[in-house]
């Protein structure tokens, strides 16, 4: 008779390869490839009559893994479930042992926080049952985003467009996006001026910049200098001036190694760094994790890369102190650093994220990994290793220089800057940013002016958030969890709330809408506060402090009441009710302003006997600098106009339908000219994989093509 095997599964096939080669022939391991079985696609799943009781289905797709695990499980001595330890991976595992009917005493759940021989074997050592209150959270936050999304987007199907979805957390997250972009739009730059001055030693080359302070012992504040006259009229009085050094301040400053990375400090700066979208990190961070084959064998290279911890494991701590004292010396140790993690409740994981092993370097892996591989592992390695190095010590100096004007009064100007006094951890991590190196001077010494300017200067607006801010704003409110972060800015792009637009997320236009809509009547659903309290209930349900089902009928049962009578008093012409002065050119009636999945358009009003639509049309966009100019039509020399399509805005021709020349939004002159026609002039244009290259404007009568800007090969 045949000796009975055990099985393994995991919910990866990368994982369940690595693992299978830690393991003998007494174990069998597969995969259940991710969710095995979830809410139906195509209705609600879940009976609000009944306690919320979700309705699972095995999707066509799965069925014959079902299968297949149900007869391996059947036969197997033991069951160990081994999906990640997170909410997701504990319900994994609960549905498993559902689908398979696996008997309580076969059933084993393992958990391990990397996929190392190790880690496994202790993990085997050490089994526990399954933990109901994580899979209760996880269900609820299911149940939770299944209510909003199926019972609001409709609404919004009815109300606004068809094709539109609102999200718990997604329309929070695009609020954000909104009400930065109003406070960018509302921006009014302030004018104020600085007086600088460029100094140096007599006869030396070491020449130095400093800014105006203080004018007769009271300090100048931002906007003190006002305008282009009062800056000039100092420039004036500083004329013949000597200027000598007044006070000399020098001290020493320490700067500690950052903690190690979680999930949020890991996707912004992979996003700073290496311009990875938070999809991108996480998606290669999860390769590096289950397994990558490095000159034959197979380990995992990081730890689990979901968690809000910043606990470093005893073992780590030895090795990397070794590590150090032996490749940097003795003085780049400091002991064991440990760090206290901030989050309220770093639940997803007991680890930071940090390499399974100090002495595997970037180096050594480099030519098994892809490249954004090895870029984020040189990330993750550099900055645990970092994180236990001692602090990099600088001398911060600040010079006062005087000089009295011809009006009598002392003006003060001030440079600072700082000298790296030992590097420390920035050997392996740098976050020092440029150096601002002054000169060795002493007091009452006199300097040679090299050059005394007013400067004119204007506020700038806050910045569109970047997918870095936006991780870290959403940590901050509370909004969501690390696995959550990626998934929910993916799908606020898919689903054209946002487009990156230079390395920032910038709202659509039909994001606004629903934004303002959702705001105004749904203020609950958008309300930071209240979603980061629902984050909390579904903390407190995972520790075992509050029932799922409670929780969801709370917010449930007053959110559905307030959606059927708002549902009952708005029309849609209470949301989009733009008359136009436009004539449908097929029949005559007047055309309308209709809001579709990506925008506004016109379209008759005597839809449906008439299907007229064509796009809005505009004679220019504010870019928050003024008016933007585009280059007139190549064809017919008409001025090329913005008109918004079904699939959002485009550049066409005014002569239209004459002419019916268009052009894409993105296309941005450089203001050079082709080096291959000489007539046509260099525009800068983005491929369909959003790449940016450049081409003649005269296209196709000239076909150059460049993915380097023209000029920009001399420079390098």
């Amino acid at each position: 008779m045949a000796k009975q095997k055990n099985l393994v599964i995991v919910e990866s096939p990368t994982k369940a390869k690595t693992i299978s080669k830690f393991l003998g022939v007494d174990f069998i391991v597969e995969s259940s490839f991710g969710h095995i079985r979830d809410l139906p696609k195509s209705k609600m799943g879940v009976d609000v009559e009944h306690n919320f009781e979700p309705h699972y289905i095995v999707p066509r797709t799965n069925q014959k893994r079902v299968t297949a695990l149900k007869k391996t499980a059947s036969k197997a001595k033991h069951v160990y479930f081994a999906t990640d330890e997170d909410r997701e991976g504990e319900a994994i595992s609960w549905h498993l042992q559902e689908l398979l009917q696996i008997p309580e005493d076969k059933v084993q759940r393992i958990v391990f926080h990397e996929v190392t021989e190790s880690a496994l074997r202790d993990a085997l050592e050490h089994p526990r049952s399954l933990y109901m209150d994580l899979v209760d959270a996880q269900q609820a936050r299911r149940v939770l985003d299944r209510l909003v999304g199926y019972e609001l987007s409709p609404f919004l199907w009815r109300k606004v467009a068809k094709g539109l979805s609102a999200g718990r957390v997604q329309s929070v997250v695009v609020r954000l996006l909104v009400e930065r972009e109003r406070e960018i739009e509302r921006f009014i730059p302030q004018e104020y001026w600085s007086v600088d001055v460029e100094l140096s030693q007599k006869s030396e080359n070491n020449a130095f910049m400093a800014k105006l302070t203080k004018r007769n012992n009271e300090t100048l504040d931002k906007f003190d200098i006002q305008n282009s006259d009062q800056a000039t009229m100092i420039v004036d009085a500083l004329a013949g001036a000597a200027y000598r050094v007044q006070s000399l301040e020098k001290k020493k400053v320490s700067k500690t190694p950052p903690p190690p990375f979680t999930t949020s400090t890991l996707q912004q700066e992979s996003n700073k760094r290496l311009h990875l979208s938070a999809k991108q990190t996480m998606s290669i961070a999860q390769q590096l994790y289950e397994g990558i084959e490095t000159g034959g064998s197979a380990e995992g290279l990081i730890t689990y890369m979901r968690t809000d911890s910043v606990h470093l494991s005893e073992k780590f701590l030895s090795e990397s102190k070794e590590y150090i004292k032996e490749h940097f010396g003795e003085k780049a140790t400091t002991g064991e650093r440990r760090y206290k993690t901030k989050s309220k409740l770093a639940q997803e994981a007991h680890e930071a994220i940090r390499p399974t092993s100090i002495s595997r370097t970037p180096q050594s892996v480099k030519e098994h990994l892809s490249d954004t591989q090895w870029k984020l592992y040189d990330l993750i390695w550099r900055r645990a290793l970092a994180s236990q190095m001692a602090d990099a010590l600088f001398e911060a100096t600040a010079i006062d220089v005087n000089a009295r004007g011809s009006d009598g009064k002392d003006y003060v100007f001030r440079a600072t800057g700082q000298v790296m006094l030992y590097d420390g951890f920035l050997k392996v991590y740098d976050t020092s940013g440029d150096e601002v190196r002054l000169p060795h001077v002493s007091d009452g010494e006199e300097l040679d002016l090299l050059k005394l300017e007013p400067c004119q200067h204007f506020t700038k607006p806050p910045a569109r958030y970047s997918e870095a801010t936006l991780v870290k704003t959403l940590e901050e409110f509370g909004i969501g969890r690390p696995s959550t972060y990626a998934p929910t800015i993916g799908t606020i792009i898919e689903r054209n709330y946002a487009q990156r637009e230079d390395g920032r997320l910038k709202p659509t236009e039909i994001a606004c809408m629903v934004s303002d809509l959702l705001v105004a009547h749904f203020p609950n659903i958008v309300d930071y506060a209240f979603t980061a309290r629902m984050e909390d209930d579904l903390d407190e349900i995972a520790e075992g402090k509050k029932g799922w089902v409670p929780v969801v009928r709370t917010f449930y049962e007053p959110f559905k009441e307030h959606l059927i009578q708002k549902d009952k008093e708005l029309t849609r012409s209470d949301i989009i009710h733009e008359t136009t002065t436009e004539v449908c050119e097929k029949c005559g009636k007047p055309m309308l302003v209709k809001m579709g999945r990506f925008g506004k358009f016109l379209a008759c009003s005597g839809f449906p006997e008439c299907k007229n639509s064509k796009p809005l049309t505009t004679t220019h966009e504010s870019d928050g600098h003024g008016e933007q100019e585009y280059d007139p039509c190549e064809k017919c020399g008409s001025k090329m106009v913005i008109k918004r399509g079904r699939f959002g805005s485009f550049l066409g021709c005014s002569a239209y339908p004459e002419c019916k020349t268009i052009r894409s939004l993105t296309d941005k002159k450089t203001g050079i000219s082709c080096p291959e026609c000489g007539s046509g002039t260099v525009i800068q244009k983005r491929s369909k994989r959003k790449k940016i290259f450049y081409s003649c404007s005269r296209y196709p009568d000239c076909t150059f093509v460049s993915w380097t800007k023209p000029g920009e090969e001399e420079k390098k």
